[in-house]
């Protein structure tokens, strides 16, 4: 993640702690840092439960670093294989397919949580983003 870590926009995962799911109360501290990464271990004060600074993010259980997740997912966003695309960020051909899939469902669980809470359509989503290209171009 990045380098400086913002504290306040971290929640208690614990569905049984008092304060799970909110953010900026002051409970979640840096308890200590693991992996090769050094990535940090998140604790809540209130319930003690610990978590990774990756909990709640499309990274989490990814163990490949960031910057090369990123680099992955634009190389198959331009139309590469997956091998074409292992090859390029010299990883595993089967790591990039793992980013794929779950880049992928990513998206989907977002735009399903995008239109039921806008309460809209996709297709009416997809009209309005082609009629706001088409005046763009014009």
């Amino acid at each position: 993640m990045e380098t400086s870590l913002k504290l306040w926009d971290f929640f208690c995962p614990n569905e049984s702690c008092g304060n799970y799911g909110n953010r900026g109360l002051g409970n979640i501290i840096v308890y200590d840092r693991y992996g090769k990464d050094r990535r940090k271990l998140l604790k809540c004060r209130t319930c003690n439960s610990k978590f990774s600074e990756r909990r709640s993010t499309f990274f989490f259980g990814l163990h490949t670093e960031e910057g090369k997740i990123r680099e992955v997912i634009r190389y198959l966003l331009e139309g590469r294989s997956f091998r074409e695309a292992a090859e390029a960020a010299e990883i595993d051909k089967d790591t990039v397919q793992r980013i794929w899939k779950k880049f992928v469902l990513y998206c989907e669980e977002s735009m399903d949580v995008l239109l039921k809470e806008f309460n809209i359509k996709l297709e009416d989503l997809i009209t309005l983003l082609y009629s706001r290209n088409i005046k763009a171009r014009t």
